[in-house]
């Protein structure tokens, strides 16, 4: 499942959230720490984990 990372406009923590696609797209996600729903995405790099070498 995808990771996203958010930041809390409310509390202020940054936290890694684990959502479906369906979840991510269909409304707003809650802060773990204090339950707000004024959340702000942050953008990061990823690395996408592969089985076959190259």
């Amino acid at each position: 499942m995808p990771m996203y990372d958010y930041k809390c406009l409310d509390c202020g923590k940054e936290s890694l959230i684990i959502l479906t696609l369906k979840e991510h797209e269909s409304g707003p996600v809650v802060c773990p720490s204090c339950g707000s729903k004024k959340l702000q995405q942050l953008y990061t790099s990823f690395i996408p984990h592969t089985t076959k070498k190259s």
